[in-house]
């Protein structure tokens, strides 16, 4: 039998943390010096995260010019109808809930070294499950339930989905990057059919949608804004991720299989298991996605329910940098982003597709401009 003891150079309590024969004997003499060197790390992390954003809203403003638009009649229109409209700001929430899903679901295949471009079929997978349980069962058994029916479901569909994708790539070789692409518009396709044929709505308007989910099967409200209780699912399987990639012995094989995935399967570490086990956790958090904006927003199954919520939490994993925490900000930025697009289109009378160059820019700024060099040292 192969032993899987991880060797004591991969040792977790190396991740992340000193060696206990490299910490300072003088503690008291270091500290003064280990604080300022952080702080001035923060500083010019900060500074540099200022300038790439102001770089792309400089861009920006010259392609706002080449339209023959007002720059500064553009952003007023965008800041006030944005932040400073309730509905608005509770709408950023709503929008942000699949995105963090989405978004943890490229996190954590990323820390096995797989590229999961799949969410947005995943996100649609995990609708079509939870539709699936909301129109046999909403209206038969208990609201709880059905939720609880409706967040297994769409879990499992969006794992089965990102998992056919990793054994893929365990058993042919194929590119996960490739195949999640490609079965996006396969779950679009799936979408499609039910809701022209066996699920269609037969008392609807004849648009091509199912019928209404059940009240009582509805995410409920916090409070009395226009946030679902989606966002703090999306909150707590942030805390999740975070706790299990950085606390766990699973979380810490990803991160060995990320950096050096030979040594890794030189050390005895399962490989092939773990990089299904990624692609699995990612599907689900998608899959979660899809539910919580079906059951939370939609309450139908319709064409282009996603609104391309997959691609632009793509986005937001990279902006992060896979980091499950900023991850939050990164999603709720693009949130923001969204919703400012309505004020692009409706006060500014500017294409829709704007606000897609925006984000365009904005990753490329930050990624290009804050990216670090092999050194280590930031640019």
């Amino acid at each position: 039998m192969t032993d899987t003891t991880i060797p004591a150079q991969f040792s977790p309590d190396d991740a992340g943390t000193p060696a206990p024969a490299a910490v300072a004997t003088t503690p008291a003499a270091t500290a003064a010096p280990a604080s300022e060197s952080r702080l001035a790390d923060v500083g010019r992390g900060v500074a540099r995260w200022a300038a790439a954003l102001a770089g792309a809203i400089a861009i920006f403003t010259v392609l706002l010019l080449l339209k023959g638009a007002n720059p500064a009649s553009v952003y007023s229109h965008v800041w006030t109808s944005t932040f400073t409209n309730s509905p608005s700001i509770q709408q950023i929430f709503v929008k942000a809930a699949p995105l963090l899903l989405g978004a943890l679901a490229v996190v954590v295949p990323a820390r096995a070294g797989l590229v999961n471009v799949g969410g947005e079929g995943q996100i649609v997978i995990g609708a079509v499950a939870a539709g699936g349980i909301g129109i046999s069962l909403g209206d038969k058994l208990g609201g709880g339930l059905v939720m609880i029916l409706m967040a297994v479901a769409a879990m499992l569909a969006g794992a089965a989905w990102a998992g056919l994708a990793a054994v893929l790539r365990l058993t042919v070789g194929i590119n996960e990057a490739v195949s999640t692409l490609l079965m996006n518009y396969i779950a679009l396709d799936v979408l499609l059919y039910l809701i022209y044929s066996p699920w269609k709505d037969p008392h609807g308007t004849g648009q091509p949608t199912t019928a209404e989910l059940a009240d009582t099967a509805k995410l409920p409200y916090l409070g009395t804004t226009a946030i679902h209780v989606g966002f703090v699912f999306a909150l707590v399987a942030t805390a999740v991720v975070w706790a299990l990639l950085r606390y766990t012995t699973w979380g810490f094989r990803l991160r060995v299989i990320g950096g050096n995935p030979e040594a890794a399967r030189r050390a005895g570490l399962p490989v092939a298991m773990l990089l299904l086990s990624a692609m699995l956790v990612g599907g689900a958090l998608a899959g979660l996605g899809g539910m919580v904006h079906y059951a939370g927003v939609e309450y139908k199954l319709r064409t282009g329910i996603t609104t391309n919520f997959g691609y632009i939490a793509f986005l937001a994993s990279w902006l992060a940098r896979h980091n499950p925490v900023s991850v939050v900000l990164a999603a709720l930025a693009l949130a923001a982003m969204t919703v400012a697009g309505d004020s692009l289109q409706l006060d500014s009378a500017l294409p829709g597709a704007t606000v897609n160059i925006l984000m365009g820019l904005v990753l490329i700024a930050v990624l290009g401009w804050t990216a670090k060099k092999k050194g280590g040292a930031a640019r």
